[in-house]
C-alpha cells in the first residue's frame, strides 16, 4: 500500500494543524495520526469492514477506535469546518479576482 495514495502532503499539511496533540494526555501517546487518518479515508473510500483494513494502516482497532474518538469529540466536525472554511476563501478570492480583472 503506496500512502501517497490515500492522502497527499499538501491534503494532509491542510488537516494535522486541527487534530488533537497527545500532549498532556495520560497513556499510551497517540499512534502515527496519519497513518490511522489515513485508514479512516481508505476505508471509507473503499467501503471495506473495519476488520478488513489493510495493516498498513495499523491494527483496525485503533483506527476504528480514533475514529469513534474523533466523532465523538467533535474533531471530524472541525476538521470538516476548517476545510470548508479554506475552500470558501480560495472560492471567494478566486471570484474577486475574476471579477477584478474583468472590471
Amino acid at each position: 500500500m503506496n500512502r501517497v495514495g490515500v492522502l497527499s502532503d499538501g491534503e494532509w499539511a491542510r488537516i494535522e494543524p486541527l487534530l488533537p496533540s497527545s500532549t498532556g494526555r495520560c497513556g499510551h501517546p497517540f499512534r502515527d495520526h496519519r497513518q490511522v487518518v489515513e485508514g479512516m479515508v481508505y476505508r471509507l473510500r473503499v467501503g471495506m469492514p473495519w476488520r478488513d483494513l489493510p495493516p498498513e494502516f495499523g491494527p483496525w482497532q485503533t483506527v476504528w477506535k480514533r475514529h469513534r474518538r474523533f466523532s465523538r469529540d467533535g474533531t471530524l466536525s472541525q476538521i470538516l469546518a476548517g476545510l470548508q472554511a479554506e475552500a470558501d476563501t480560495a472560492r471567494q478570492a478566486t471570484r474577486d479576482a475574476g471579477s477584478a480583472s474583468s472590471s
